[in-house]
């Protein structure tokens, strides 16, 4: 396996959280604890261009159509922003304690947050219009699969919950899949996989077709997995972590094919938190302020 370190992108004043698609492949957005969110050109990505603003950090972000974004705060805010018309843009205070995920699926917006709810809003209108109490404690991270219509929720009472993405109805739960915090969930391309990991720093793989056995599990960080995103053609997939390193799997097999760090590759030097894989690019962002921008490819 090998991975090249293409550019780092410098700017933020914080910690960055969240990255988002942009306006098309060739973009891509970040944000953070400066409440900055930017948007950066994969051919010119030496400057980033300030693509909307908020007074709080921005824990999630996600791109809509037409110029817009949904990005959430630290205080359970849900902001709904206009690139093209910035008074446009507004902020529903809706989840308690952070917004800590937001997905578009099936032309609905979902988002998790600190409150334990699972929320659907109308893409277009911006408003909710439904809610699910899941858990007492907070909800970290949402997955979507297209082909089982179907959302998968990461919580802090170690759970993932399992729902029908049209209706709500709770179609599984699984109960301590981690013993800790389920920060990211991920549902294999395929559908025949939902990979999670936590604050337990392991790697856990669910076979979806044997209602959610566990097949895999693994120690896959020092601390905190914070992020798990797969690769365009779905044959790879990457892993964050606090432990400052982003390491790349076969999604066939489960098996580690790299660990990029900061003596060997000049990766992160704190937390490495959000993970995006573009057609071009592996994105991955940090609490060290910076985003990296990174090629890999199997050897031979």
């Amino acid at each position: 396996m090998k991975i090249e370190k293409i550019h780092t992108c410098t700017g933020h004043r914080a910690a960055v959280y969240a990255l988002a698609l942009g306006k098309d492949e060739q973009h891509f957005l970040s944000a953070g604890g400066d409440g900055w969110v930017a948007e950066w050109n994969l051919n010119d990505p030496e400057t980033g261009q300030l693509a909307a603003s908020a007074e709080t950090q921005i824990f999630s972000l996600c791109a809509l159509p037409n110029g817009r974004l949904v990005a959430g705060d630290m205080n359970g805010g849900v902001r709904w922003l206009d690139r093209n018309d910035p008074d446009k843009g507004r902020s529903i205070q809706h989840h308690g304690k952070g917004t800590f995920d937001i997905l578009i699926a099936e032309n609905w917006v979902f988002t998790v947050g600190g409150d334990g709810v699972l929320t659907r809003w109308h893409l277009e209108k911006g408003r909710s219009v439904e809610s699910f109490h899941l858990s007492n404690q907070a909800l970290r991270s949402i997955s979507f699969s297209p082909t089982r219509k179907e959302l998968a929720v990461g919580a802090s009472d170690h759970s993932i919950y399992v729902l029908d993405a049209e209706t709500f109805e709770l179609r599984h739960t699984l109960k301590n899949a981690h013993t800790n915090s389920v920060f990211t969930v991920a549902y294999s391309p395929d559908g025949r996989h939902l990979l999670s990991g936590g604050r337990d720093a392991m790697l856990r793989v669910w076979d979806l077709e044997n209602v959610f056995r566990l097949v895999s599990e693994q120690p896959a960080h020092l601390f905190t997995l914070n992020h798990i995103v797969f690769s365009p053609d779905g044959t790879l997939f990457a892993t964050a972590s606090r432990d400052k390193t982003l390491k790349i799997w076969d999604a066939q097999t489960f098996e580690l094919l790299k660990v990029v760090d900061t003596m060997r590759h000049g990766g992160h030097i704190n937390s490495v938190n959000r993970l995006l894989w573009l057609p071009k690019c592996l994105v991955s962002c940090s609490d060290d302020r910076s985003v990296m921008l990174w090629r890999a490819a199997r050897e031979g």
